[in-house]
């Protein structure tokens, strides 16, 4: 079984996460999230690292959570759900806390928990073509493990359209509304991503790392060390995933047609 998570670090200290599940958008299971997650464990500990870079392998950046992972779990209780979703939740908190400067290069579409990776990521360089959407709501879910970090990066009142509606966004929109940071033209990603990394090398490593602890303790607090909230999040989600709504949602987008509470043309 090929690994689901890639990890080359370069001479320079350069550290790249590929998502290697091309064939279903490198959604997530629990086999990625406990894999990238460990990975990410690893560069924490490691003192070459100077930078992250987490990029997906194929056409897309990350489609969120896999389908098949998804209807497995909507048969499980409530109390599984919830330690599934504490995975997910450790999963981000770790790549928000990274001590590291963290740029996610995205190469293609990303969907629901996919817009959790690139809001954890310090530093975020789109591809012009990519779109983006926090789709959860149209399968009767919430983006709620991941809502801590979007909303601490797009601001509750664009939180409030996009968690509702679950339309995609180009990326300039993702620009405008800052879930991203640049958009790269056709063919200069990759040098747009290499711009960002010659930039934060210039930087002392020791005054990144208290930069950014020094953003968590200006705007309020941690999310990373506040586990009541990555416990709430958690229980959130795995509510709606064995409820009524959540159960209706997955099935209708697994049949092919819509949910029950979408009303016919």
């Amino acid at each position: 079984m090929a690994e689901t998570v890639l990890l080359d670090v370069d001479g320079d200290g350069i550290a790249r996460l590929t998502l290697n599940r091309p064939e279903v958008h490198n959604a997530f299971d629990n086999h990625l999230i406990a894999k990238l997650t460990g990975l990410l464990t690893d560069l924490q500990a490691r003192r070459d690292v100077r930078v992250v870079i987490l990029t997906g392998a194929g056409t897309s950046f990350s489609s969120g959570a896999d389908i098949a992972w998804m209807r497995s779990m909507a048969d499980y209780s409530e109390d599984r759900n919830y330690e599934d979703a504490l995975q997910l939740a450790e999963l981000m908190a770790t790549l928000n806390n990274l001590t590291s400067p963290t740029v996610a290069r995205i190469n293609g579409h990303v969907f629901g928990g996919g817009v959790g990776l690139v809001a954890c990521c310090d530093i975020a360089v789109a591809s012009a073509d990519v779109r983006f959407s926090l789709s959860e709501v149209r399968l009767g879910l919430v983006p709620a493990v991941i809502s801590p970090y979007v909303i601490g990066a797009i601001g509750a009142r664009h939180a409030r359209r996009f968690f509702q509606t679950g339309e995609a966004m180009s990326a300039r929109k993702a620009r405008r509304i800052s879930l991203i940071h640049e958009v790269a033209r056709a063919g200069k990603l990759d040098s747009a991503v290499d711009h960002q990394v010659e930039m934060l090398l210039k930087g002392g490593p020791n005054a990144q790392r208290e930069s950014k602890e020094l953003v968590h303790m200006v705007t309020g607090h941690s999310v990373t060390a506040d586990l009541a909230l990555k416990m709430r999040t958690a229980e959130i989600i795995a509510q709606m995933r064995v409820s009524d709504e959540g159960q209706e949602g997955l099935k209708a987008f697994l049949e092919k047609r819509p949910p029950g509470w979408c009303k016919d043309d």
